[in-house]
């Protein structure tokens, strides 16, 4: 896992909705994609997908139980006492004599649109949700990315206006950024 700080905003074509998730590793493409796609999929399978924000919401929490999969995978064999279940992670004495601070509980901020980025972020995402009713056919997510290089700096604009002034190297639909992502 390396520290690569990013910030997703999710949108609604058709929505003045916005719901933005600070993530503080793991965000250089080809793992936010690959996410993205996961999610896509398991709302479009399950018949879930609302708004940005409930979109957002499902990020975390698969983002999160993800998280604490991987702190148990990593600590089987090098520690013992470690939860064993959802409940025993839930109860804080569980956790008190071996970390002050579980891992999982770092790295993710739900981000009030209006205030922009951190400005330590090395990507920005715009995912747009195309308008849907629940019983409509799933149709593809469009993705925006911006890499370090095409975010404005501090000087030339305010951190609130950043995706607004982003360079954006990809547009299209998530799809299609996997292909390039992958394809290279």
């Amino acid at each position: 896992m390396m520290s690569t700080p990013c910030q997703l905003r999710f949108t609604q074509k058709g929505s003045d909705r916005i719901a933005q998730i600070y993530r503080h590793l793991d965000g250089h493409p080809e793992s936010i994609l690959l996410d993205l796609d996961h999610l896509q999929d398991l709302l479009d399978a399950t018949g879930t997908q609302r708004d940005a924000g409930y979109a957002a919401a499902q990020f975390l929490l698969i983002d999160k139980l993800w998280r604490i999969r991987q702190t148990f995978a990593s600590q089987d064999d090098l520690q013992e006492g470690y939860p064993s279940s959802i409940t025993e992670i839930l109860v804080i004495e569980s956790w008190q004599e071996i970390s002050q601070t579980p891992p999982y509980l770092l790295g993710h901020s739900v981000e009030n649109p209006a205030s922009g980025i951190h400005g330590d972020e090395e990507y920005l995402y715009e995912i747009e949700l195309p308008p849907r009713q629940p019983c409509d056919k799933p149709s593809g997510w469009r993705v925006k990315i911006s890499e370090h290089r095409g975010l404005p700096s501090r000087d030339e604009t305010e951190p609130q206006q950043s995706f607004e002034a982003a360079d954006w190297q990809f547009d299209g639909l998530l799809s299609e950024a996997l292909a390039e992502v992958y394809q290279q």
